[in-house]
């Protein structure tokens, strides 16, 4: 796994004060995107929460999944949270070290009581003590919150500095290009009142061992709320790791109701990834699971495709152009300011997710803009299938006979690539074998679909040979 390091500077720790008008909660901010630029320790909101206790447990649940790993958990995990400030709303974002959890808290305006909120994206200081201090809010207490530096107490950068090494993997920016992709092919699924949600995640393990291990497990719509399923059903919700859920009990008594998001299913479906939301006074929080505890998003291989076409790599550029920090990134609005077909935009979001500048919101159908810290073509360098199918490409491997195209592999082995319905390509390998499509194309199917866009037929009739493009 490709690892590097980013410094994280912030000017002083977070912490929860006391004040003549209740406490206040000063989240420290890092360098971060602005729609000025690159800014040290940008500001994006100032003024009070209209349910502290509530805004404090979904903080701590965001918290929580950046330092947890539900799958190796002897390895260390540690990664600051993300805040982005939408104009409208505060996202709070974090992946957990294993790369099978998202979680987002969005305090959205209705949980805030303020000035108005910056446009921007960094990462937040979350310390230990903070952590406590979050931990004992009451329900009557105010809480002003500050997201960035008080300008009237921090005039400088002079004076002592809060500096970490935060690893940055590759799977984890992987990992949120992935869960971007795969929960904007969510729907509604079911949606239970605040007893009966406290009910179904109350009785759920907590713990790792023979749960986390168990295989994947199915939930069902039945009145107001689930039933367990030993098997995939039409209707159902995939429940893979349910200990992985944990973080929810921080905010359960707060909840008003929970929502469950996936994809349509058929009968004896293999495990899919799915979005649990609770919805809060003012505010949300939800988890999207990988579909397995040992499984993190990293390896899905939605994205893929995508990667794939010079087309949206010209396409993403126009798109960011226009993408403004909107709270909720509209494709038809995109579509018509750009000139481009609605499919072209999303491919073009897709590739933009790839490099962290674009979330999607389940409760909105809808993405977002926030740009997190890494390099725009990094995904792209560090996919093994991506960088496999352009090298087959580029050694003349892919042959392209009519439904059928064959792709020599590095070992001699000829593989077979056919398309099936809705332009989903089949191949021979045993990658297609095991997975039947379920985590992305393969390095060959990749390759061919390379080769029928940049290919030009070399002679009528013939088997055409793809040698890095046209020829």
């Amino acid at each position: 796994m490709t690892r590097s390091l980013q410094a994280v500077t912030y000017r002083r720790p977070s912490v929860l004060e006391s004040a003549a008008d209740g406490q206040r909660l000063g989240l420290e901010t890092s360098r971060g995107a602005t729609p000025s630029g690159v800014q040290d320790h940008p500001q994006f909101f100032a003024g009070f929460l209209t349910s502290p206790q509530v805004a404090a447990a979904g903080l701590l649940a965001v918290a929580d999944v950046a330092a947890a790993r539900y799958y190796q958990r002897q390895l260390r995990a540690s990664l600051d949270p993300v805040v982005t400030g939408n104009g409208d709303r505060l996202r709070f974002e974090s992946f957990s070290g294993c790369g099978g959890v998202y979680a987002r808290l969005d305090v959205l305006e209705a949980g805030l009581d303020g000035d108005a909120v910056g446009h921007g994206t960094t990462n937040v200081d979350v310390n230990n003590p903070l952590r406590e201090a979050l931990s004992r809010i009451g329900s009557a207490d105010p809480l002003h919150l500050r997201v960035g530096p008080d300008e009237l107490a921090v005039t400088t950068l002079d004076g002592p500095v809060v500096e970490k090494k935060v690893p940055l993997p590759d799977r984890w920016l992987r990992g949120f290009a992935e869960a971007q992709v795969i929960a904007a092919g969510f729907d509604l699924r079911a949606e239970l009142p605040a007893a009966e949600a406290v009910r179904f995640l109350r009785a759920l393990p907590r713990g790792g061992g023979r749960a986390a291990s168990a295989g994947a497990r199915w939930v069902v719509p039945a009145g107001h709320g689930l039933r367990p399923s030993t098997r995939a059903v039409p209707g159902a919700v995939c429940l893979p790791g349910p200990e992985r859920l944990i973080a929810l009990q921080r905010v359960l008594r707060h909840a008003t109701s929970l929502r469950v998001y996936g994809p349509a299913v058929a009968g004896d479906a293999a495990a899919t990834a799915a979005a649990w939301e609770v919805v809060l006074p003012g505010m949300r929080l939800t988890l999207t699971l990988s579909p397995d505890a040992s499984r993190g998003f990293s390896g899905e291989g939605g994205v893929l495709d995508a990667l794939a076409t010079d087309e949206a790599a010209e396409d993403a550029e126009l798109i960011s152009v226009l993408l403004a920090w909107e709270p909720r990134v509209d494709v038809r609005d995109l579509a018509v300011a750009s000139g481009l077909t609605a499919e072209r935009v999303r491919a073009a979001l897709v590739r933009l997710g790839t490099s962290g500048r674009v979330g999607y919101d389940v409760a909105e159908t809808a993405y977002f803009h926030r740009e997190l810290p890494y390099e725009a073509d990094r995904v792209e360098r560090h996919n093994p299938r991506l960088r496999s199918a352009r090298g087959l490409v580029a050694a003349g491997a892919v042959a392209l006979d009519g439904a059928v195209a064959t792709v020599t592999a590095e070992d001699g082995h000829i593989h077979r690539v056919r398309e099936q319905a809705a332009g989903v390509l089949s191949c021979s390998c045993l990658w297609w074998a095991k997975y039947r499509g379920g985590r992305g194309p393969c390095k060959h199917a990749l390759a061919v679909r390379m080769g029928r866009r940049g290919a030009t037929v070399a002679r009528a009739g013939q088997p055409e040979r793809v040698d890095g493009g046209a020829r």
